[in-house]
């Protein structure tokens, strides 16, 4: 165990923290911290992980969760924020992220009803986070939506996530690998497409076989092992290189997220 926890390490490191460098979203793991906060936070640390993306305590006193993360070197980079708070409460959004001393803010779900989507809400989204999206900035924060597959319906001669990004003026994109496939785009492509509007990423493979669509539901057992599925991962992983971006989070919903989690960063050292 010493020596793959040493491995992990290593291949946590190999980006650089001056270059990409590889965090976790802790959403990954929210089965754990529901039984073991501090335990939680010492595994991640385990994996040589010490960049992370949450924004919540757990039920834990906010110091005492600082207290924590400054235990376990672990650093919040990138905080979540709830579309209606973008749209009525941006006070509460910045609040949060300077009490995690974070320069991201990510949504990763705009309410909708049902299984509508279409160019009304698509509208309506990107004007609120444009309009968030500059106050954030004034604050020193960069605002990131992360498409869950809903935003890759056909619009006109692309999508809908196409309106969106050329209209984003005010905010980024935090492109989830996983969904955007899923959704039925090439993530390696709406990278190349949009260099200047990728800011964050998500890492997350999707199991063979499995057909995707768009409206942004699927089984979360689907997520494997990064570079098991049909993801490519290391076209992304280059890409994300050749674009400079500063962090890129492995997401694993799955069950399995203990015993996936250092086999996708082995995978991930593989790639240097």
């Amino acid at each position: 165990m010493k020596k793959l926890l040493t491995v992990i390490a290593i291949g946590c490191m190999a980006f650089g923290a001056s270059a990409q460098e590889v965090g976790l979203q802790l959403y990954s793991l929210r089965n754990q911290f529901k039984e073991d906060v501090p335990g939680t936070l010492k595994l991640i640390n385990s994996w040589g992980i010490s960049k992370i993306e949450g924004g919540g305590t757990y039920g834990m006193p906010l110091e005492d969760f600082q207290g924590l993360l400054k235990e376990h070197d672990l650093q919040v980079v990138s905080v979540g924020a709830d579309f209606n708070d973008l749209e009525k409460n941006v006070d509460k959004v910045i609040q949060n992220a300077k009490d995690f001393g974070a320069k991201y803010v990510m949504c990763a779900w705009v309410p909708h009803d049902g299984n509508n989507w279409a160019l009304e809400e698509t509208k309506h989204a990107t004007d609120v986070f444009n309009t968030a999206g500059k106050r954030l900035k004034e604050a020193g924060l960069t605002l990131a939506y992360h498409a869950h597959g809903y935003e890759f319906r056909p619009y006109e001669d692309g999508t809908f996530f196409d309106y969106m990004a050329k209209n984003a003026t005010d905010f980024t994109f935090e492109l989830d690998v996983y969904w955007a496939q899923h959704g039925g785009a090439d993530p390696v492509a709406l990278m190349k497409k949009y260099p200047g509007k990728m800011t964050l990423l998500h890492l997350k493979d999707m199991e063979h076989g499995v057909k995707g669509n768009n409206t942004g539901h699927e089984d979360v057992e689907t997520n494997v092992v990064l570079g098991a599925g049909q993801v490519d991962i290391a076209g992304v992983v280059a890409e994300a290189k050749k674009l400079g971006l500063e962090y890129m989070f492995i997401e694993d919903e799955s069950s399995r997220v203990v015993e996936q989690v250092p086999q996708s960063l082995e995978f991930l050292e593989s790639l240097k």
